[in-house]
């Protein structure tokens, strides 16, 4: 049998239809299979779970840099794993990549009544009210949380809950009542740190991220692009301080170990914080 396997032809985008589609699926039958990688035929579901979210996140950075090659290559990977998590599911005779095309298709098909059927929409506010409703009747016997997936990064979830629960009328009436809510957390932070409970001191933390999230919310903020932008700016501003320490120290002070550690002064180096920052980094 040969070893060799054929790569599609590149094609046009007028003419790109999606018809290579089943080239990856048919790779990765050929992969799974008699004769093929050991390290795929030894993996499952929730071996693949990590790396699912990491291709995701990799196509998400690739999109905030704006860069269409990048973007093209991590969509690739992330295809990958949906295609690798379809053939585990044929071999476990649950599903296969056909039923997990029809199930997207199909949803999207009802869920599109003003393209596929006689519903008239003024625009895209009325397009999100219609798709909810659809959504809410074909899960009509699921909690109104039970949507948001738990493996979502900690503070995006926390947005979606308090999204998901305004809705229905569980909420501050405007922007005011979650400021409060902020100081009212921030109070019990510092009684918890009094009383020196690490696991109280944790839950009220937990409090005060969750009522931080609720007043971005009322501001119109997204609190994940928020800290987001935060940290990439301390990034930014944390490799001037050490391009600083650098040029006057030759580097960071090592320990016995050999990894950097303390040994220059605060001063010092908020000073150099303090560059980067009127660098505009």
């Amino acid at each position: 049998m040969s070893r060799s396997f054929p790569i599609p032809d590149a094609l046009p985008l007028s003419e790109q239809q999606g018809q290579t589609y089943p080239s990856l699926v048919a790779l990765m039958q050929r992969l799974l299979g008699e004769g093929g990688c050991p390290w795929d035929r030894e993996q499952d579901m929730k071996s693949l779970r990590r790396y699912v979210l990491e291709e995701a996140c990799e196509v998400i950075d690739a999109i905030d840099e704006n860069d269409p090659l990048h973007i093209q290559e991590e969509l690739g990977d992330l295809a990958l794993q949906v295609v690798f998590l379809g053939e585990l599911g044929r071999r476990q005779a649950a599903f296969g990549p056909d039923d997990v095309i029809r199930g997207i298709v199909s949803k999207l098909v009802r869920r599109h009544p003003h393209v596929f059927g006689e519903v008239e929409v003024s625009g895209s506010e009325e397009v999100l009210t219609n798709w909810e409703a659809i959504k809410a009747e074909e899960n009509k016997e699921r909690g109104l949380l039970e949507g948001v997936p738990r493996s979502l990064p900690a503070l995006y979830r926390a947005q979606r809950m308090s999204e998901k629960v305004s809705r229905v009328g569980f909420d501050w009436p405007d922007g005011r009542g979650s400021r409060d809510k902020v100081s009212e957390e921030l109070a019990e932070v510092d009684e918890a740190i009094q009383g020196g409970d690490k696991l109280r001191i944790e839950q009220e933390l937990g409090d005060l991220l969750f009522s931080l999230v609720n007043l971005a919310r009322h501001h119109g903020v997204d609190a994940e692009l928020a800290l987001r932008g935060t940290a990439d700016r301390f990034a930014r501003r944390f490799a001037h301080v050490e391009d600083r320490v650098k040029e006057q120290h030759g580097g960071w002070p090592r320990g016995a170990d050999g990894k950097p550690t303390a040994g220059l002064s605060l001063e010092e180096l908020d000073g150099y914080w303090d560059e980067a920052k009127r660098k505009g980094a």
